[in-house]
Parts: C-alpha cells; sequence; structure tokens
C-alpha cells in the first residue's frame, strides 16, 4: 500500500511537471535524436520553421516547449542539461545566460558580427515593439503617431480610457522589461507615457498575446509595446486594430537562440542553429512566421537593441530594483 501512495504522488507530480508549459509539442515523433527546445515564442509562429527543419532531417524529433521570457531563463538556469535549445525574446536575458557559460560555442555559422555574440548567441529576427489600438475608441480623431501624442489622447478623455490601457507587468516580463529599460534610456517621454498610464489604473500583463487577446475582444483599447509579428497576425483578421511604429524613436529586440552547454545532442542542435538562421532570411512562397534579421554586413537597423555587454546594465540587482521602484512609483499609483 505504501508503494503505491508513493507511486500515485510520483505520477501527479509528474503529469503537473509535464503540464507546467503555455504549450508543449512533439514534431516528427519517431526520430532517433531528440531536441528539446524551450523558447518563449508561440508555437503558431515557429511550427512552420521546426516542420521545414525535420523534413530534412528525418531522425531529429523536436520538442518544443513555451514559456513566459523571465521563467525560460530561471528554468533554463536551474536545469541547462535539460534543454538542447533556448530561444527567447529577452536578448539581455540570453547574454546574460551566454556570459555565464549556458551557452555552446558553434564554429561554421556565418552570421554578421552584430548578430551574434561570440558565436555562442545568434539573432535571428527583427522585431519592433508596436503600440496596437482600437480605431473605434479613437473614431472622429486623429490616431496617435508617437508617443507624446498617445500621452495627450490619454489625457485628453481620460473617461475613456480608465482601466483600458494595457501594457507589460515589467516585474514578471523578461521581454517587457527589456523594451521599458531601454525606452527609458531613449527618452524622458518614456516616464511620463508610464504616469499617464498608471493614473488610468493600467491592465498589466506578462505577455503579447494575452495583452492583444484583451484588445481584439475590447476589454482594453490601447496596448503599448507589444511584439509587432504579434499583432500583425491579430490584424489580418481584426478590421478594428491599428498598429503604430511610434514615430518619436523606435525599439527593435532580435529574437536569439543559444544551445545549451549540457547538450546531449550538440551535432543536431548545432544543425538546427544554422537552418534556423538560414531559414529567416530566405523569401520563398514558404515565408517564415516570424520577420527576418534586418540589417546588413554594416548594422543592424535603426532603433535596434545591440548585442554587447552594455545590455546586461540593468540586470544589475541595485540598478533592477531601482528601476522597478522608479516604475511602480508610475504604474502602481495608490
Amino acid at each position: 500500500m505504501r508503494y503505491l501512495v508513493v507511486l500515485i504522488l510520483t505520477l501527479l507530480t509528474s503529469s503537473a511537471a509535464a503540464q507546467n508549459w503555455e504549450d508543449r509539442r512533439v514534431f516528427n515523433p519517431e526520430g532517433r535524436t531528440s531536441l528539446r527546445i524551450i523558447s518563449s515564442t508561440d508555437t503558431a509562429f515557429f511550427a512552420p520553421l521546426i516542420d521545414a527543419f525535420v523534413a530534412t532531417e528525418p531522425d531529429v524529433s523536436v520538442e518544443y516547449l513555451v514559456t513566459g521570457t523571465t521563467d525560460l531563463d530561471q528554468r533554463f538556469r536551474d536545469a541547462p542539461q535539460s534543454f538542447d535549445i533556448a530561444i527567447s525574446s529577452a536578448m539581455d536575458l540570453q547574454l546574460k545566460l551566454t556570459n555565464d557559460g549556458y551557452a555552446l560555442r558553434l564554429d561554421g555559422i556565418a552570421h554578421p558580427a552584430w548578430a551574434q555574440w561570440r558565436q555562442s548567441l545568434f539573432a535571428f529576427t527583427s522585431e519592433p515593439a508596436v503600440i496596437v489600438l482600437n480605431r473605434e475608441a479613437f473614431e472622429g480623431r486623429p490616431i496617435p503617431r508617437s508617443r507624446q501624442a498617445l500621452i495627450e489622447a490619454l489625457r485628453a478623455r481620460p473617461e475613456v480610457f480608465r482601466g483600458r490601457v494595457g501594457t507589460y507587468d515589467v516585474r514578471q516580463s523578461g521581454l517587457g522589461y527589456l523594451f521599458a529599460t531601454q525606452d527609458s534610456r531613449a527618452s524622458e517621454t518614456f516616464w511620463r507615457l508610464m504616469e499617464v498610464i498608471g493614473s488610468l489604473n493600467a491592465q498589466l500583463y506578462c505577455c503579447s498575446g494575452e495583452m492583444i487577446s484583451d484588445l481584439t475582444e475590447g476589454r482594453i483599447v490601447v496596448a503599448y509595446n507589444v511584439l509587432g509579428s504579434y499583432a500583425a497576425a491579430r490584424a489580418k483578421y481584426q478590421d478594428h486594430i491599428e498598429i503604430v511604429m511610434p514615430s518619436d524613436f523606435p525599439t527593435t529586440m532580435m529574437r536569439t537562440a543559444l544551445v545549451s552547454r549540457r547538450t546531449k545532442s550538440p551535432e543536431a542542435a548545432r544543425r538546427f542553429l544554422a537552418h534556423l538562421v538560414a531559414y529567416q532570411s530566405t523569401e520563398t512562397e514558404d515565408a517564415p512566421a516570424l520577420p527576418p534579421l534586418e540589417g546588413s554586413e554594416k548594422g543592424a537597423i535603426r532603433g535596434t537593441i545591440a548585442l554587447e555587454p552594455a545590455l546586461m546594465t540593468y540586470l544589475d540587482t541595485l540598478k533592477r530594483a531601482r528601476f522597478l521602484a522608479e516604475w511602480e512609483n508610475a504604474l502602481i499609483q495608490k
């Protein structure tokens, strides 16, 4: 009886752990070599890329696990041997993982110097942070095309926007924290906007997908700093959605990937990274669902967050605590 109880508890624990993902999908389960990928990118966006990979690598099975950027970083640090590849939109956290020795150096992957770090961390998309609006909330009025214009629009009609403006909870979202710190470095307008949003009882989110879902369903009418590809995917089927690239200053992140230094399948993981980099740069009818990496050998497009040591500045414990305190003062107004 005691053995049976222990067995049941073990199975329940394993089941809970297996389900503790935003999404999980196995591609080509018959493959003899397995790759386990932990990622912050929704499966729908990444599936075409993995399908293309296993089509040319029939012996490789890919398990794709989705979670938030902050959770991804923690899980990978806790058990780097459990994953072969980590893919995240939080560039700063990825760079720190690499700098801390968690990534395997990969030779033979041709990539511009600005789009990789020490042949261990590779950028493969360029993706802007955008403002997404419900056009119906601005009917008869100009659509704000800059952060300053958005501030003025929100101040002019607080009764329309109270409780209906969303942005990231940067205490939980690694990507949200990255965007916020970069915005704050670019202009003081960011802090004025945060104070205005905070005065309107801001709705805080873990991720772009949830924010955009609430906007399309009418629970909020403004979403600040969401991923451009996620917004564009919804805008195809939602006539009332307006995507705004702020005209004052752009903030563009690069989604990055690394191979775990503890991977059990280093050669298959290297081939996947090489495929990922090559696939995202192709222009065919089977176009990538994710935006390609934009730039040339000379550099990235304007406004792209640089993949360099300075990116880790706001991950310093004291600097992070100071930034979060200022953010809470602006957003959590009591």
